[in-house]
């Protein structure tokens, strides 16, 4: 009889939350979609693609227009099969059996996944109450543990915290680990590295297209890191890992700078009006701590996160909820937020005792 590797016996799927809901607030996907325009371009892309061959392996015209997008050379670029792809080649590749990552706690939860599936040793450190990254703690871990890896989202899912630039040079530069800096929300904030990162010896950044640049359905992801290691993972991906269709439709949108400029601009503005309405009900005494975001998205300490996020759900929106007493909660439309919270603060107000309003604050006037 077969018995399935340890590694892998126990492992259960990523789960995002399934069933059909009126506002999806959960995934930190944008609510935008492509211009009309740029939506025909992206079909008329698609239709002219040649089924019968594959993909070009580099992605090279992909690789070319987001490089000319955020200003640096397409030769330190990886094209992914979404940033997850990236991160488990990441681990194939850079990585022996049974050396040490060091993750942070709270981050996104695939770091941890992916380091038993490569069968290395994953050190957690807590970020403690504030939920912020100290890095001379981060180092002094690194040092100790004999750490050959550290990997976090900056600014990180889901605390919508960030790290600023001058912090993220000082880890690198104060350590031979590899750092693994995930920017995938860094669109929203003006902390990147981008373009430096081929300056380091032991820095991969990885970049997403599925946030600001709203194709998340196409999973294209990007690595920018020095010749060397760009080399490493060109040759350690699959052959033709970024599908045809992907990389001709992604090529439309990456060629149209609206997109980083404007909409980026539209969702910020969203975000604010999200973050601002919930610190009113924090001032209110309603909801116990709201996040600082750097992101698309709010991070929501509740003492009753549970109701909350059952309340959502009963009418219809998903959201996210984080650990035991937080919800992360991403910016939507504008009367997406404005439900969200006007759901918020019946369901609170009512558990206060105060009974439902007959109109909601935030309703529009």
């Amino acid at each position: 009889m077969y018995i399935p590797a340890d590694k892998t016996r126990n492992l259960t799927p990523y789960q995002p939350i399934e069933g059909n809901y009126r506002i999806r607030l959960d995934a930190n996907e944008s609510f935008l979609l492509p211009t009309d325009d740029d939506r025909q371009a992206m079909a008329q892309a698609a239709a002219e693609v040649a089924f019968n061959r594959y993909p070009d392996p580099y992605a090279s015209e992909l690789c070319a227009d987001f490089a000319k997008l955020y200003g640096i050379s397409p030769e330190y670029v990886t094209a992914g099969n979404g940033s997850d792809e990236l991160i488990s080649i990441i681990y194939y590749a850079m990585l022996e059996k049974g050396e040490k990552v060091l993750t942070l706690t709270p981050d996104f939860s695939m770091y941890s996944f992916y380091s038993s599936i490569a069968e290395t040793v994953c050190v957690n450190l807590d970020k403690g109450a504030d939920m912020e990254i100290d890095v001379d703690t981060v180092l002094k871990t690194i040092e100790r543990e004999k750490i050959r890896m550290v990997i976090f989202s900056n600014p990180c899912n889901p605390t919508s915290l960030g790290l600023r630039a001058e912090e993220v040079r000082r880890l690198i530069l104060g350590t031979d680990a590899l750092v693994v800096v995930d920017e995938a929300y860094m669109d929203f904030w003006d902390q990147t590295i981008i373009r430096e990162a081929h300056h380091y010896d032991n820095l991969i950044l990885l970049r997403t297209c599925s946030k600001a640049l709203g194709m998340a359905a196409l999973r294209i992801g990007f690595a920018v890191a020095n010749p060397a290691i760009t080399k490493i993972l060109r040759a350690a991906k699959s052959p033709y890992n970024v599908n045809a269709v992907s990389q001709a439709m992604a090529s439309v949108v990456l060629k149209n700078p609206l997109y980083k400029s404007v909409y980026n601009d539209i969702i910020i503005t969203s975000r604010d009006m999200l973050i601002n309405g919930l610190k009113r009900l924090e001032s209110e005494g309603l909801v116990e701590k709201v996040y600082n975001s750097r992101t698309n998205f709010a991070f929501v300490k509740l003492d009753d996160a549970d109701g909350v996020f059952n309340s959502l759900a009963d009418r219809g929106i998903a959201v996210r909820k984080i650990g035991e007493n937080h919800l992360r909660i991403t910016a939507g439309r504008e009367e997406e937020n404005r439900e969200v919270l006007c759901a918020i603060s019946s369901y609170l107000r009512m558990k206060k005792g105060e009974g439902y309003e007959n109109r909601c604050i935030f309703a529009k006037d």
